[in-house]
């Protein structure tokens, strides 16, 4: 349980509730390039979900302030589809979200609170920090741990139904309460990354790989 909140704003706490059948991995990584293109200084982590060249399910978290992709799962070994969490890489998506703390940006998203987070482990400990510090912080949590992500927050934060309306009218109050605007009809793209990759007409077709534009064009082409 986090201390002292009853000095958190609650609304800047938001929580999509989501289920199985929904794609809150593409929603969040939507979400975050079309606020970062405003101008909205944004740090923290999407995930996505591919397949490696012998069928193996890969997670890997995308920092959405440089694109960098850390691999945070391990196969079970030869032939298996599925995957553990691989510590090491939770340990470097956890440096990730707290160098973006330390840059004091406008808003933390962190692509999910679940089972590691309830049982003490994963994310848990950033998201305490960027809470207390009170940076607003954006997440998804599974209907599954809503009774974990309650007791976590001691019902603090609001829980947000699984759709770009409902996160672009959460963003908006919390902006213009901090001084901000946000316009929900724009492109895509992030702060933090220099203006020679920002774009959203002029994109270049010609663009590397490993740029913040490729991978998250790639994000969103994902099943």
């Amino acid at each position: 349980m986090i201390d002292k909140l009853d000095e958190i704003d609650p609304n800047s706490v938001g929580a999509i509730l989501y289920r199985p059948k929904d794609d809150v991995d593409r929603l969040l990584a939507d979400f975050a390039q079309n606020i970062a293109q405003q101008g909205v200084r944004i740090g923290g982590i999407v995930q996505r979900h591919a397949r490696s060249a012998n069928g193996t399910h890969v997670m890997l978290a995308i920092d959405v302030a440089t694109g960098q992709e850390i691999s945070i799962s391990q196969p079970l070994g030869s032939g298996a589809t599925s995957c553990n969490l691989d510590t090491n890489g939770l340990a470097e998506a956890a440096a990730v979200v707290s160098k973006a703390l330390r840059n004091k940006i406008d808003l933390l998203v962190v692509n999910k609170f679940a089972k590691q987070e309830a049982a003490g482990r994963g994310l848990r400990a950033e998201f305490v920090d960027a809470i207390t510090r009170g940076v607003p912080v954006l997440t998804a949590v599974p209907k599954k741990c809503l009774a974990d992500w309650r007791t976590f927050t001691a019902g603090v934060g609001t829980l947000l139904p699984c759709d770009r309306e409902s996160l672009e009218q959460w963003w908006c109050e919390i902006s213009t309460r901090r001084g901000r605007t946000f316009s929900p009809s724009c492109g895509y793209l992030g702060t933090m990354i220099p203006d020679r990759l920002m774009t959203t007409v002029r994109l270049s077709t010609t663009s590397s790989p490993k740029s913040p534009i490729g991978l998250f064009r790639r994000l969103r082409k994902q099943p």
